[in-house]
């Protein structure tokens, strides 16, 4: 399993399959835009030349926020989403921010019990953030 950035050779690599196979509500022209944002940073999962899932965050000030960590919906469950967020904790520390935050549907238990393992605490609720009105979770990990 490699991680590298995201190109914008990449996003073309899933561009017809962003929606479907990677169940995401980020669209192509919303990760066209983030590429070019010089606040973010965006990574690749890649096995056996195939992107498996990608993550992102945003930072400010003194703050990284990750903006999504995906895997591919056939790749699931086999430790992709763990390394993608062990990169994204190496860059924000590279980056000497105090924490590192995001948000998570409260449903996603998965996603929640994987933050709780990198030790991210839970620090706040979004009422409605999501479609079907879920709330969404706000966790955070101090550096």
């Amino acid at each position: 399993m490699e991680i590298s950035k995201m190109s914008n050779s990449h996003l073309e690599e899933i561009k017809d399959i962003l929606l479907t196979d990677f169940d995401d509500f980020w669209t192509y022209s919303v990760f066209k835009s983030e590429l070019q944002n010089p606040n973010s940073q965006y990574f690749v999962a890649i096995q056996d030349d195939e992107i498996v899932g990608f993550a992102g965050i945003w930072k400010a000030i003194d703050v990284m926020h990750i903006t999504n960590i995906v895997t591919k919906v056939s790749k699931r469950h086999f430790g992709i989403a763990s390394m993608l967020l062990e990169k994204l904790i190496e860059v924000s520390k590279k980056e000497n921010v105090n924490s590192l935050t995001l948000e998570v549907n409260e449903t996603n238990t998965y996603a929640i019990k994987l933050y709780e393992k990198y030790n991210f605490k839970k620090i706040g609720l979004r009422k409605n953030y999501y479609a079907q009105n879920e709330n969404a979770i706000i966790m955070t990990l101090l550096f």
